[in-house]
């Protein structure tokens, strides 16, 4: 429950901070051309609000609504979310939006969506002057890769040490080291010693290698337990720090890797089990396990979630992060080069989503949520808070009716054509861009749903 509060407390901080800048972006460019803004809300007060007030002689209404669902400033004379036609059916006033002339109130459209992107660069640019950028280098992986049947399909071998692809070297394990690798027409190893190339088609599909179990690759781990849970199977069994797993019901365990993919077959084993005596079957194994001075077998019954009870050791207890610091002024480019990098690769992965495995890792507030850490780490609150921004940035220039990219869309066709899209073209675009927005929202949360259930 305590790490569900956490998860929750930072997206919701995270959200309402980016919402909150958004809408300024809006609010900031109606002000400066003389726009009336009737209402400025941090989520949506759809019946009533939680917070609301009018400062005197202000034409604007500040709140807080009780829909996490975003938020919106209610500018004069545009239909918007808020579908107040009703403004649109009198005489037009020098205050409102539709009587700017179109560059300013394309302006006024981009406000937000400006704000989240510049947010993002500013935000990674303090993340990298504050901590540095801290990793693994790949090559310093002297343990080597894990890899699944298709991987080994084009050549690689367990145990395999990354170096780089015909264009450049791998830096660290990455959603970035798939990505080059679902681009390279040829990949550099070191194995044994020796350095030789894997040649690839250029093209492998990013999400099937991601989301494959096993996945395409992993670094090796040892099967090695550094500690053991009291009053666990291992435990039980005699198990203590320090101990590898050499073999699991007879077949050799080379690594932690491999250990985690038999468990894994013993889970569909647990699936199938009809009755009692059955689960108890799909959890009961023969261990191999030992060091250098002695070596034991115990069988033992995993618990129900087919957990031993021991922790293994994770990449930074084996190998020593590097840090890259960087000034101040320093900090600024390397900032933006990264903010710019994490679009362009979002942009990229984009194209994924209009498949039928795209459609189903759609995810909603859960999946987003699940994304911050269990414990308050304000390194991953500001990094996933600059990704979030990034996202909201994009999602909203989309030419989708009733985000901000529809209204751009529109303007530019205005701009273009000199002439303007009728107000009750505009209602009904309003209209359907909500709809499909709505929609999106209620396929992204059952697919949380349903991986939550166990059915994705």
């Amino acid at each position: 429950m305590e790490v569900f509060l956490i998860r929750v407390l930072q997206f919701m901080l995270a959200i309402s901070l980016l919402v909150l800048l958004h809408e300024g972006g809006h609010f900031f460019f109606a002000k400066l051309f003389g726009v009336r803004v009737d209402k400025f809300y941090i989520f949506f007060d759809w019946k009533f609000s939680l917070f609301k007030f009018k400062p005197k002689n202000s034409d604007t209404e500040y709140g807080i609504g009780w829909l996490p669902l975003g938020g919106y400033c209610k500018i004069a004379g545009m239909i918007d979310e808020s579908f107040d036609t009703e403004q649109m059916k009198q005489p037009v006033q020098e205050y409102e939006f539709r009587a700017k002339p179109a560059w300013q109130r394309l302006l006024i459209m981009i406000g937000g969506v400006l704000v989240n992107f510049l947010l993002a660069l500013f935000i990674y640019s303090q993340i990298l002057f504050w901590w540095g950028d801290t990793y693994i280098p790949i090559k310093d992986m002297t343990m080597g890769m894990k890899f699944n049947q298709e991987a080994k399909s084009y050549g690689f071998k367990d145990g395999d040490i990354l170096i780089g692809t015909e264009k450049k070297a791998f830096k660290d394990f990455s959603a970035d080291l798939y990505r080059e690798i679902s681009e390279a027409k040829r990949v550099d190893i070191l194995r044994d010693g020796k350095q030789m190339s894997i040649s690839l088609p250029g093209n492998l599909n990013l999400l099937n290698m991601i989301k494959a179990d096993p996945s395409f690759v992993r670094p090796l781990l040892p099967a090695r337990m550094d500690s053991i849970m009291a009053g666990s199977p291992a435990e039980k069994a005699g198990m203590k720090a320090g101990d590898h797993i050499i073999a699991m019901n007879g077949a050799p365990v080379d690594s932690y890797n491999e250990f985690v993919d038999q468990l894994g077959r013993r889970e569909d084993l647990l699936l199938t089990a009809k009755t009692q005596a059955d689960s108890l079957k799909a959890r009961t194994v023969s261990i191999v396990f030992g060091n250098d001075s002695r070596t034991d077998t115990a069988t033992v019954v995993l618990t129900p979630e087919l957990k031993l009870g021991f922790f293994a050791p994770n990449l930074a207890a084996i190998y020593k992060p590097v840090t890259t610091e960087y000034g101040f002024f320093e900090s600024i480019p390397a900032g933006i080069k990264y903010g710019w990098h994490v679009l362009a690769s979002y942009v990229d992965d984009m194209k994924y989503v209009f498949s039928a495995e795209g459609a189903k890792s759609l995810g909603g507030f859960g999946a987003i949520g699940s994304l911050f850490p269990p414990m308050w780490d304000w390194y991953m609150f500001w990094k996933m808070t600059a990704f979030l921004s990034i996202i909201l940035a994009f999602m909203n220039i989309l030419p989708i009716p009733a985000l901000d990219g529809g209204h751009v869309l529109f303007l530019l066709y205005e701009m273009i054509t000199r002439r303007k899209p009728s107000e009750n073209f505009m209602i009904k675009a309003e209209y359907v861009g909500f709809g499909i927005l709505i929609l999106l929202m209620v396929v992204a949360n059952l697919n949380d749903i349903l991986r939550w259930l166990g059915y994705l």
